[in-house]
């Protein structure tokens, strides 16, 4: 398991993600979730990925193969994001059927992954997709800017609250942050390194702000602190259950 989340704001496209891929009592796997493409200029891509890692990492290897051996892949032809992530929905489709069943066929498995394809075509407004297993995919609401994959539920208050279209980027990265560290509290299938990325509106450059952290970063330490106390301050205030209530 893992959490990706993805927001959509006035000032561009905020992506962070956890790295962690086996959460099992003998061994912790890490790998990045975050995959960024950038072409001469003219288009900007980040891929965040969660569920079936070979899936992931087949679709990952054919989208690359086809950027090196064809100059009219849909990464490069297209003008519109939306034909990407229709492309990368029938690459998801042919490789989860693929390993759908082991071997001897009698094993089913879940050999589905889940994608989100943000990014800017020169010339076009950035733009957020969530990839499903099927294929298919879906834009996020513009009341709730943001898409989430992997293990969501515990982080998608805070983003409910503090994410609009309008809120800074500055602020959209924090809550980003609190949103996975959250998730690690209560999950040990979500862990560090969490990478965050920032990619600005119309400036077609791999990324503004990017920031890698590991568990015992201060950063991360001092954010996860202060949260945990303002959180116990603001409870402390709550008025007490009352009959006149």
């Amino acid at each position: 398991m893992t959490y990706c989340v993805a927001i959509a704001l006035d000032e561009g496209l905020v992506f962070c993600s956890d790295s962690r891929t086996n959460a099992g009592p003998d061994r912790v796997s890490k790998y990045s979730k975050m995959h960024r493409f950038f072409y001469n200029e003219d288009r900007v891509f980040v891929i965040l990925s969660a569920g079936n890692l070979a899936t992931s990492q087949a679709v990952l290897s054919e989208v690359q193969r086809d950027l090196e051996q064809d100059r009219e892949s849909k990464m490069l032809a297209t003008s519109y994001v939306s034909d990407i992530a229709e492309y990368l929905g029938g690459l998801l489709l042919k490789q989860r059927k693929k390993y759908e069943f082991s071997v001897e066929q009698t094993t089913m498995i879940d050999a589905g992954a889940t994608l989100i394809l943000g990014g800017q075509i020169r010339g076009r407004k950035p733009e957020l997709y969530m990839i499903y297993p099927e294929g298919n995919f879906i834009i996020p609401p513009e009341t709730h800017p943001y898409l989430q994959i992997g293990e969501t539920k515990y982080g998608k208050p805070i983003l409910d609250r503090i994410i609009r279209k309008e809120t800074s980027h500055d602020i959209a990265m924090k809550c980003a942050l609190v949103s996975i560290d959250s998730t690690m509290r209560s999950s040990g299938t979500v862990g560090p390194p969490i990478e965050c990325l920032f990619y600005r509106t119309d400036s077609l450059q791999p990324y503004e702000r990017y920031f890698i952290f590991e568990e015992s970063n201060s950063y991360l330490v001092k954010i996860r602190s202060l949260w945990d106390e303002s959180i116990r301050e603001a409870f402390s205030k709550l008025p007490n259950p009352a009959n006149d209530f």
